[in-house]
């Protein structure tokens, strides 16, 4: 009998080392790919922000040398980080509340409603590459298509890419066009909400305003805070538009943190101290995030919690 039920558990356990090691080869390509590209890579980076590395040449050890350099003589450090926040503060409520209002739109009962879901959602697919960026500068430049419209209704031209107030904001239009990604996610949300919360506001007698407050925001709030955190994120790293369009000019008004670290990288081959300025980008970034995560307490509402 012992020897039994010995043999049973002894089978019993070469089962679940099977099943174990069989779910271990199943996610080796990702485990091996986040070792190799990003766990190595993010160390090493640390190891690089340490030295004086040319790539052309082999890393010399120079300790905090970089960091101090660039807090006390670097004057393109703070100022590509002031633009960037600037850029950030400009591009990513504009891109959420145009995200929200196309979402309440396509949202409506409408003819060929999945037709204009799918056209509004064709700039987020195209709206980062290469091409539509060198569109938008042919837009926007001296004899652009936009200045064009201006001079038609006798509006005197805006030089919005040569003009240190104009060229950040114009730069901002492109990231808000890609609002494709926001907005589908806003409207799973709002198909989400109850109808009959609608109906209850309605019988009440509340506007369309206070239901929009009152109902639609606060049941949208948690999609609020995960699409806030994402293109936060997104927009801090920001580097294609600016590249493309501006150059980072006009004196460096567009000079955004990502183009920084491009040219100190690959440009002026100053990648030990690229990766310095990546490791206070990424504790900037870190910050930023756990200060919006703190603020969700105080206006994200969750169901779960109103009925405990």
């Amino acid at each position: 009998m012992l020897t039994a039920m010995a043999v049973q558990s002894i089978s019993l356990n070469h089962r679940i080392n099977k099943k174990k090691y069989t779910g271990l080869i199943y996610i080796l390509p990702w485990l091996i790919g986040f070792l190799g590209l990003q766990l190595y890579p993010f160390i090493m980076s640390f190891i690089y922000s340490l030295t004086e590395y040319s790539i052309l040449k082999e890393p010399a050890f120079v300790g905090f040398k970089n960091y101090k350099y660039m807090f006390t003589l670097d004057r393109d450090f703070w100022k590509s980080l002031y633009i960037t926040f600037l850029y950030v503060i400009m591009a990513v409520p504009a891109k959420l509340v145009f995200a929200l209002f196309i979402a309440m739109l396509l949202n409506m009962k409408i003819k060929f409603v999945n037709f204009y879901r799918t056209i509004y959602y064709l700039p987020s697919i195209l709206g980062s590459s290469i091409a539509v960026s060198i569109l938008w500068r042919y837009f926007f430049m001296r004899a652009g298509v936009i200045n064009n419209m201006l001079g038609a209704l006798n509006i005197k031209p805006i030089d919005w890419l040569g003009l240190p107030q104009t060229a950040l904001f114009t730069i901002s239009l492109l990231t808000v066009w890609q609002y494709g990604s926001s907005m589908v996610i806003f409207l799973a949300g709002l198909k989400q909400i109850p109808k009959s919360m609608y109906e209850s506001a309605r019988i009440d007698g509340a506007s369309s305003l206070k239901v929009f407050f009152f109902i639609t925001l606060p049941s949208l709030s948690p999609i609020i805070f995960f699409n806030l955190i994402m293109q936060t994120i997104y927009a801090f790293q920001e580097f294609t538009a600016p590249f493309v369009v501006t150059k980072g000019g006009p004196m460096k008004y567009t000079y955004l943190y990502g183009m920084m670290l491009y040219d100190q990288g690959f440009k002026f081959f100053n990648m030990g101290y690229a990766c310095a300025l990546s490791w206070i980008f990424f504790i900037v970034i870190t910050i930023i995030t756990l200060l919006i995560f703190k603020s969700s307490s105080m206006w994200v509402y969750y169901e779960s919690e109103a009925g405990s």
